[in-house]
Formats: structure tokens, sequence, C-alpha cells
């Protein structure tokens, strides 16, 4: 990689303070400055981090011109607005998921992008994870055949988190489960179908809108003959949580395992029944980053934050996202995923919500979508 440094500013410091030790790390990063609302909470991370530009108003942040790029890890209803005041500003945008909650807001981002120029990454942990990298190897090197059918799910229950996800709608943070069906092929979301099944308590369906306690989706892969089931829940649904990728091919089939920290199983076809499943161990993928930052694919900055009790530490994927982030930016390239494919994947989620309203009404995906 180019020798170029970036000034990164990262904005939000609950979770996003797991990436500043590995933008410190990287050779194409300056760790410039770091954003919060909590001025108190703002001067400890950075006196832990040693990073003199702090910063508790957004606007000014965005008006400092020696900042190159902002990594918005907010609440989720502030992603759409923040990710658009950046690119308008001239400022390089990574964003955790999802990209938005509405097609409208992801269009505008699609469209600001274009408008600028500049690169917008949606920080998607799952496409990065370890386990994501070992199977979309096997499947690239025809290990698994063809293809044949793909299923994720992501249940977790998010009673004890901020309280703003009592409000969430449960497919609209979906890209956990949209991102690896799609991404294992490279392919874009056509059109989807959603069921809706059971209840949630009366509070939790006041306060988002939604009475369903599980959202379960059909995808239609574009150009393909590949179709994916997705599903999802937050509230009153006993399950640990799961974060996870099936996929079934010709030859080979890897399924996630059921309870966490077990190994997962691969299925291999035309062998005697007894010998088709074999636990498989998943190797780690730090060799595929630079040097510095290889640490970070097992090494975290807070153990006890909640993405990381329930989030398994997200597979080892932070380093791998800073390091695409900074790739892109440094070499001029799309990152994986842009804008377009960001909106693809953020819009199952939030289409698939309107198609179980609507009783599994088939919904298309926009065509700025399939760019």
């Amino acid at each position: 990689m180019s020798e170029k440094q970036m000034n990164v500013a990262i904005v939000g410091l609950g979770f996003g303070a797991e990436f500043i030790p590995i933008y410190q790390a990287h050779p194409n990063a300056n760790m410039y400055a770091i954003c919060q609302r909590s001025e108190d909470h703002l001067n400890e991370i950075g006196d832990t981090f040693g990073i003199e530009k702090r910063y508790t108003s957004y606007d000014e942040l965005l008006a400092d011109p020696d900042v190159d790029a902002v990594h918005i890890n907010t609440p989720i209803p502030d992603h759409a607005p923040q990710s658009i005041k950046a690119l308008k500003a001239g400022k390089h945008v990574a964003c955790t998921v999802p990209m938005a909650t509405t097609v409208a807001e992801c269009e505008e981002i699609v469209k600001t992008v274009k408008e600028t120029g500049l690169k917008y990454m949606m920080m998607e942990t799952v496409v990065y994870s370890r386990e994501f990298l070992f199977i979309k190897e096997m499947y690239d090197k025809g290990e698994l055949g063809k293809i044949q059918y793909m299923q994720a799910s992501h249940p977790q229950d998010m009673e004890g988190w901020p309280e703003y996800w009592e409000r969430m709608i449960p497919m609209h943070y979906a890209t956990h489960v949209v991102s690896p069906v799609l991404g294992m092929v490279n392919g874009r979301a056509e059109y989807v179908s959603c069921f809706g099944s059971g209840t949630v308590n009366d509070d939790i369906a006041e306060k988002s809108g939604n009475k369903f306690a599980v959202e379960t989706c059909h995808i239609k892969i574009k150009d393909s003959d590949i179709a994916a089931h997705i599903w999802r829940f937050l509230f009153d649904t006993a399950r640990q949580y799961r974060e996870s990728v099936d996929v079934y091919g010709t030859k080979k089939s890897f399924e996630w395992p059921l309870i966490e920290g077990e190994n997962p199983v691969l299925h291999t076809a035309k062998k005697p029944e007894p010998e088709i499943p074999e636990r498989v161990e998943v190797p780690d993928y730090a060799h595929l980053l630079p040097t510095e930052i290889q640490k970070f694919t097992r090494a975290i900055h807070d153990a006890d934050h909640l993405s990381f009790l329930q989030g398994a530490g997200h597979g080892g994927s932070h380093p791998h996202l800073v390091n695409a982030f900074l790739k892109s930016l440094v070499e001029d390239t799309d990152p994986w995923p842009n804008a377009p494919l960001s909106a693809n994947w953020t819009s199952v989620g939030i289409l698939a919500h309107e198609s179980a309203v609507a009783g599994g009404e088939l919904k298309k995906l926009p065509e700025f979508t399939l760019e």
C-alpha cells in the first residue's frame, strides 16, 4: 500500500472506541480527532488514547479542514443524516450498520457520493469476519461446488441495551444476515418477500410500531438461480445470540455452530452417511493485513461492551474493515461494500418489513441499489 496517511475522526465513542487503537497502528492513518456529545466521556477516551483533537459538536468537527474522513459509530437514527452531512462537507465516510432506516435515505447517500466523488463504506462486520473469509475462500477455490442455497440468522435479545433499540424494527437491522448471503456470490437482491411471526409485548410494540416478534425473509438474487432465507428477532423470543450463515453447495456445505463456542460443521457429498459431517477449525485471517494491525483480530479494548458479550468479538473483523476503508482512500478505489451495494444490503431489510406488514407481498429493490 501507499505510504500516504489520512486524517481520521471517529464519531461516537462507545463501540466506536474499539477502532481507535487500530487506526493509531495502521500505517495509512493518523488518528486525528474524536467526537462525542458527553464531554466527560470524550475526555476519558481522549486521555486513554492520547488524542488531542476533541469535539463535542459534530458540525465543528466537519468544519475542521484537516479531517479527511469520518468513521461514524453513533445511534442508528443518526447514521444517514450524519453520513450525508459529512459527504457534503467534503469528508469520506465509513459508517457502522445499517446505512439508514429508509430507502429514501439510502438513495440520498448514493446520490451524494456520486455528486461529491467521495468514498462511502458501510462497515459491515460479518463479511470481514474469519468465518465468512473461510467460507468465501472455499467457495472461490471451487471446494463448495455450485452454491444451491443459503440461509442466515441473527437472533439477539436486546433487553438491557440502550433504550433506542426498543424502537427498532427487527429487519431494519438485518445487514448482518443480508450481507453474507449476497456477499458470498457477489450478488444483489432483486426482490424480497417477508412474513412476520408471533408478537412482542405491548410496550415494545408501541415504541417500535412493530408487532412481530420474528421477521423471516426470502431474497431472490438478481441474475442468479439462488434464493436465500434470513430471519431476525430483537425481543421476547428465547434463543442464545447467533450471527450465522449456512451455505449449501453441490460438493460441500458449511453450517454455523448452533451454540456459541462450538466449531462449525462441514458436510462433504458422496461419502458414507456417517462420514459426511465433520467439525472444522476456522483459521484466523490476520495474514491478509498489514503487520502493524494483525494483532487486532484477537485483541479488543473493551471486552465488557455488549457488542462483544453478545457479538463474539465480531469474528476479528475490525482491523479488516479499517484496512479496507483506508486502502480505498489511499488507492482511490471503491470500498467493499460501496454506497450502492450498502444501499442494496440495507434496503433488503427495510423492504422486508414492508412486505411483512403487507402479508408477504413481493417488494422489488430500487434500481439505484443494483448499479
